[in-house]
């Protein structure tokens, strides 16, 4: 059971297959600062390992003038097939410069308590659209290259939102997110539909226009046909996200957006 960052940035991982769009519409789309509270819920088990399965997210977007701060808590309880209650619980936080070419990055994950999981470093990119480098303090000390074309979580979400606008509905991309100790991962994308504003719960978010946005992320490895981990999601113009599905390989959790509050920032 490998957790992964989702949306809400989940993701984000879009760019047009063979153009520089990290420089170009990607920057153009305004993303919003926000908290979210997510419920979720066990959409399916494939194996009947997983007979039940709770939890919550908190999802958090700070405009921090040069650059954006971001931190996800994931919190799982899960019941397998025995009537064992397991927890699984994901800390990952983020700074990553609005220029898209440097990033700040740790992840922890634990078990029942017990760390599975810890990540941390920095990496840049060279320029929009360049190889780059990521720099690992933590399980080790380690460098890694980045492949021409890695984004990072922030210029994704952008780099979706804008290919979603443009009338794009097929994308790959690397993705750099320091979620593992691996590297870039491959990204593939589809954006399902895309549709004009209309009435949810939430006021300001009745006035944008929104979609639906699968996502499938792959080791860079030769050969790989399966994903690592799959998410879809509902995407709003400015970054927000709603009815998730996260796909975890033996069982799916749903997202319900259940708070959501704009943050204010900026210089």
């Amino acid at each position: 059971m490998r957790m992964r960052q989702l949306v809400a940035r989940a993701v984000l991982l879009l760019a047009f297959a063979s153009s520089n769009l990290a420089a170009g519409p990607a920057l153009a789309v305004d993303l919003a600062a926000h908290r979210a509270l997510y419920t979720l819920t066990l959409g399916s088990s494939k194996d009947g390992d997983v007979s039940a399965a709770t939890g919550k997210m908190a999802y958090e977007v700070i405009d921090a003038c040069d650059g954006w701060a971001v931190r996800q808590r994931l919190d799982m309880t899960i019941t397998n097939r025995d009537g064992q209650d397991i927890e699984m619980v994901s800390d990952y936080t983020t700074w990553e410069s609005k220029d898209g070419l440097k990033l700040r990055f740790r992840m922890k994950q634990t078990t029942d308590s017990a760390v599975t999981s810890d990540v941390a470093g920095d990496a840049s990119l060279d320029s929009p659209g360049g190889p780059g480098t990521v720099h690992y303090t933590v399980p080790s000390e380690s460098t890694k290259p980045l492949p021409a074309g890695t984004l990072f979580p922030m210029a994704h979400t952008a780099a979706i939102l804008a290919a979603a606008e443009h009338g794009k509905r097929a994308l790959f991309i690397p993705l750099f997110d320091g979620t593992t100790p691996d590297g870039a991962q491959d990204s593939s994308v589809a954006v399902v539909r895309w549709n004009p504003p209309g009435e949810t719960k939430w006021a300001d978010l009745s006035k944008l226009a929104n979609g639906r946005v699968h996502v499938a992320f792959f080791d860079r490895t030769a050969g790989t046909q399966q994903p690592d981990y799959e998410v879809s999601m509902r995407y709003w113009e400015n970054g927000v996200a709603d009815e998730l599905a996260m796909d975890f390989g033996d069982f799916v959790m749903n997202g319900k957006l259940a708070e959501y509050a704009p943050q204010k920032g900026g210089c």
